[in-house]
């Protein structure tokens, strides 16, 4: 099986609630996510910028979903993004802006900039316990179409993501808010009583015979087929087969069988013996089996009592609202900032009466919403134009609350890999976004005019590199219930196994990441990206290289060591660790294994098959070193990168090799708790859920940044995490036909090209 379930969504969800502008993106080289295909092809002839349009690369996968609620794909959320808001902006590190109306200056870099955003937020902590969040917008903006943003948007928009049936990637209806669990009970989606009823059902008290026929003859198989291609899409988009392979090719990428999607649709729901909650949640790629049903079986049932509104949402004014939680989650102010959606394009404005708890649609029936996917309208610094062979065309808007664009026309540009760089050379792409390794800035200084051994020169003639600290790292990472002395995962003796392999992996790290970035990446300490507020920092008390202490807890390391003199200290210091751990050690070499541990263990990692990773020369170098002592560190180096997926997200990696994307806030909760959906680490440790749920309780940063440090060292001394490098995503730009200098400077994960659109210019 290929359980793909990732981080995505939860991303896209933020990015959705942010309405920041960073720019068409891509799935990163070492990330384990990539978009759905699109029938859709680029279009090489199309000429890049004149001098009033701007062309940017965007992934294949662009799906014609443009609707700031329901986008799925990075690439339609880099669209929506474009001519939509949000009510709430972010700064350079991620922080909110709490009074973007009047704006806030702030240093970055040692440079203050002003931000300026859609609204002023005011937090109060009550007495009581609770949390009130008063949101003031402002009173100058308009939609595209001239017709005046009001609050009532804001919350028709925040009535959207909260209904009982949304079902797209806002994950808003998550928010402790007063009255929203009454407002969400008392009402189930009509597929999921359906399927739970299955098609042998004789009670029709809550949905009508012929719709359960419809449902189970028609309706539920060519959601299946729609799930399969999409399926099937994901298996080209990540290179494991080519679009022109047939059907059967495909789905053997996927470990299903059949020669059209209709016989793998069959042969899925045979697999999972008809379980479609299962086969849904297990096999899905970019979207669930529920996603892909026609919008008529996604209305709301009524089955008991509910609230029909949310009291926790009140309308102040005409441009504000107080949202009051239930108690303080730090996170919660993330997710003020909702997109703010016209209620008079996306709703009807004559279901709309505050007073009367009707938010502009019927509650359980979001049907008119999605009807608008492909005819998007919004507030932001673009119009939609059009979107036809994986090009779209954006207009600027005069009505744009920072001011009308002075690029008149954007247009994104579905791109692959291979035609980043030359498409900018050629003149079909103005800005573009390649992975960025020593190849790439090689063929860059080739184009540029310069010879290889300058291709740290960024500014040519042709092609200007801007390197900006991607918002993720990549890391080695452990289960100890597969890596363990005795019974105990988490017992010293255990801890001291992982550490002796965490120790080697460590010390191998530099030249490693050296080898395949240059200096344009760097190796990482602490199991998050250095593009956080709360990443440690070399100043910070306490700060430490990651494994760099014996087991007696002295230093490994001295600061007159040479390189061959670290590797012989970390293979001593290993030894040490191992003996520890129980292992017999004679001679400088391991001999025997305690009951329960190895004396041969592998990772699991995807380099293509032939080693091109940034992680592969250290587990290469660091398993050489551990053979001499008589350990054997198996690499594994799978082409198929589902199949590297599969192994740790099952639990059946004893070591692997992946990279994290975080969110804007560096909540650990998902991937560390006990209770946290990607922990595939299996660490369950009571001291660290309590430390992961008390950083969550406060708003004081300063706090949290101490309580996440804490945690972090948890993780550490259970030695189920290496840390290994921070890189660099590489924005490319055309030297002859951008004004460069027009482009925001300090950019930044959160603050990219488009983080001051309205300024950029052509020439």
């Amino acid at each position: 099986m290929k359980n793909t379930k990732k981080l995505l969504a939860l991303l896209l969800a933020l990015a959705m609630c942010f309405g920041m502008l960073s720019g068409c993106s891509k799935p990163n080289a070492d990330a384990t996510d990539a978009p759905q295909n699109s029938d859709s092809q680029p279009t090489d002839s199309q000429p890049a910028s004149t001098n009033d349009t701007l062309v940017v690369s965007c992934e294949q996968g662009l799906e014609g979903k443009f609707s700031p609620f329901f986008a799925l794909s990075a690439g339609d959320q880099d669209v929506v993004d474009m001519f939509t808001i949000g009510a709430m902006g972010l700064d350079r590190v991620s922080n909110p802006v709490l009074q973007g109306i009047a704006g806030e200056t702030r240093p970055y870099n040692g440079t203050d900039y002003t931000y300026k955003t859609t609204s002023d937020v005011k937090i109060t902590e009550n007495a009581d316990g609770t949390v009130s969040y008063d949101l003031t917008i402002r009173d100058d903006m308009k939609f595209s179409d001239g017709k005046p943003v009001t609050i009532d948007d804001l919350i028709f928009s925040m009535y959207v993501v909260l209904d009982p049936t949304y079902d797209g990637n806002a994950t808003f209806y998550s928010v402790p808010i007063q009255g929203l669990e009454e407002y969400r009970a008392g009402m189930s989606i009509l597929s999921d009583l359906l399927v739970a009823a299955g098609p042998d059902n004789t009670d029709f008290s809550l949905w009508d015979e012929a719709i359960q026929k419809e449902f189970w003859e028609t309706g539920i198989n060519e959601a299946g087929v729609a799930f399969i291609e999409s399926i099937l899409n994901y298996v080209v988009n990540a290179g494991n087969a080519s679009a022109d392979d047939d059907i059967a090719t495909k789905a053997a990428q996927w470990g299903f069988e059949g020669s059209t999607l209709e016989e793998v649709w069959q042969y899925a729901v045979e697999m999972y013996e008809g379980d479609y909650s299962v086969l849904s949640d297990t096999e899905q790629a970019d979207r669930t089996l529920w996603a892909c049903l026609d919008p008529k079986y996604s209305v709301g049932v009524a089955t008991g009592e509910s609230a029909d509104y949310v009291s926790g949402i009140e309308k102040t004014g005409d441009y504000s609202l107080r949202v009051t939680t239930t108690e303080l989650d730090a996170t919660a102010i993330y997710q003020m900032g909702q997109v703010i959606a016209p209620l008079h394009h996306y709703g009807d404005a004559s279901q709309y009466d505050y007073d009367a708890h009707k938010f502009g649609f019927p509650k359980g029936d979001l049907s008119m919403v999605k009807a608008q996917t492909q005819n998007p309208l919004g507030a932001g610094p673009f119009v939609f134009n059009t979107y036809a062979n994986g090009v779209v065309t954006m207009d600027a808007n005069p009505n744009y609350w920072q001011g009308e664009p002075i690029v008149k026309h954007l247009s994104f540009k579905e791109s692959s890999e291979d035609v980043k760089v030359t498409g900018i050379e050629t003149g079909t792409l103005d800005i573009a976004d390649p992975s960025y390794d020593t190849n790439t800035a090689k063929q860059i200084a080739t184009v540029n005019g310069f010879s290889e051994d300058d291709w740290q020169n960024f500014d040519g003639p042709v092609l200007t590199t801007k390197l900006i600290d991607y918002r993720g790292y990549g890391y080695v990472g452990m289960n100890p219930n597969l890596v363990k002395v005795g019974d105990d995962p988490y017992s010293e003796q255990s801890k001291d196994l992982r550490k002796a392999l965490a120790t080697m992996i460590a010390v191998y790290r530099d030249e490693g990441i050296d080898s395949y970035y240059g200096n344009t990446a760097s190796v990482i300490n602490y199991p998050i990206s250095n593009t956080s507020w709360a990443a440690p920092q070399t100043t910070d008390d306490g700060y430490k290289v990651a494994y760099s202490v014996d087991v007696n807890g002295e230093p490994i390391y001295t600061a007159d060591m040479s390189t061959e003199d670290k590797y012989a200290a970390a293979l001593e210091a290993a030894l040490g660790y191992l003996e520890a751990a129980g292992y017999t050690v004679e001679n400088g070499k391991v001999t025997a294994a305690p009951e329960g541990a190895k004396l041969a263990y592998q990772v699991e990692i995807g380099a293509s098959g032939s080693g091109d990773h940034p992680s592969f020369l250290l587990l290469k170098n660091a398993s050489e070193a551990l053979a001499t002592v008589g350990i054997t560190l198996t690499v594994r180096d799978h082409a198929d990168a589902n199949a590297l997926y599969e192994t740790y997200q099952t639990g059946v990696a004893e070591l692997w090799v992946a990279a994290w994307r975080a969110g804007s806030d560096p909540d650990m909760f998902q991937l560390y708790h006990s209770q946290g959906s990607t922990n595939y680490y299996h660490i369950a440790e009571d001291e660290l859920d309590d430390t992961i749920m008390l950083a969550r309780k406060s708003a004081d940063q300063a706090y949290r940044k101490a309580l996440y440090q804490g945690a972090m060292e948890i993780v550490m001394d259970y030695a189920v995490e290496v840390p290994v490098y921070q890189r660099s995503d590489c924005l490319l730009i055309s030297s002859e036909r951008v004004v460069v200098d027009s482009l925001p400077t300090d950019m930044t994960p959160y603050w990219g090209w488009a983080g001051n659109v309205e300024t950029v210019a052509v020439k």
